[in-house]
């Protein structure tokens, strides 16, 4: 028997399937592209950035639905994380402010720096409600720091079935553990799963499955905790 490298099912959707396949390979992994999810572009009516003081994005893919609408450049961003971040300066912001987190850390920084209201560009369904969040931080209250959310994209299910062999899966959001949760728990069983965060593990721990979770929100920190499991594993052909 000899050994081979790992394979690993990337269920998130393209573009960033791609951008993660390209690092599993350069880890020495195999990826398995095959996607959960499909982003659609929305096409809402903005509001008129005028009467805000900043935008804010809690993926990637929300910078490049709003860059899709608007040729607008010219507001502050509050990024929810790097990868975010550096998303919203390749479309041509020049004021960028990465939370480097989750949507709690994505309020808090707009709490604390936000001049005015905040438009935020948001998936249909959201993870959740940075509109709540930036209230409960109460920091902005005396400085009108209210966040407006607009839906400009969606993520829709692909039906897609699980890859044939695979040695881990990667859930790169809670709506993609809600879809592998539909497979049941069975398909699972011998693979490692990891998870970006709890809200992303919590559908499958819900089936009494074991992901390994990352201990923060980011791909990096998600690839870390993949590579320890898999490193307990010896994967055969």
């Amino acid at each position: 028997m000899t050994s081979r490298a790992p394979r690993v099912w990337i269920t998130r959707a393209e573009p960033g399937a791609a951008r993660t396949a390209a690092r599993l390979l350069a880890l020495g992994m195999e990826p398995v592209v095959r996607p959960l999810l499909a982003i659609q572009t929305l096409s809402p009516e903005l509001p008129d950035l005028d009467a805000f003081a900043a935008l804010a994005f809690t993926s990637v893919n929300g910078v490049a639905a709003f860059a899709g609408l608007s040729a607008r450049r010219d507001r502050p961003v509050f990024a929810v994380g790097d990868a975010t971040a550096q998303a919203a300066r390749d479309v041509g912001f020049a004021r960028v402010d990465s939370a480097d987190g989750d949507l709690a850390a994505l309020a808090r920084r707009i709490a604390a720096g936000a001049a005015g209201p905040v438009l935020a560009a948001v998936a249909e369904t959201p993870v959740g409600d940075l509109a709540a969040a930036v209230r409960g931080c109460g920091d902005g209250a005396g400085r009108g720091v209210a966040v407006q959310a607009v839906a400009v994209y969606r993520a829709r299910s692909t039906g897609a079935a699980p890859p044939d062999l695979f040695d881990a899966v990667l859930v790169h959001s809670p709506r993609a553990g809600r879809s592998l949760a539909n497979a049941g728990g069975a398909v699972f069983a011998t693979a490692v799963i990891a998870a970006i965060s709890p809200a992303a593990a919590a559908p499958l721990q819900a089936l009494g499955l074991s992901p390994v979770v990352a201990p923060a929100p980011r791909e990096d920190a998600l690839l870390d905790v993949l590579q320890a499991a898999l490193g307990k594993r010896d994967p055969r052909v």
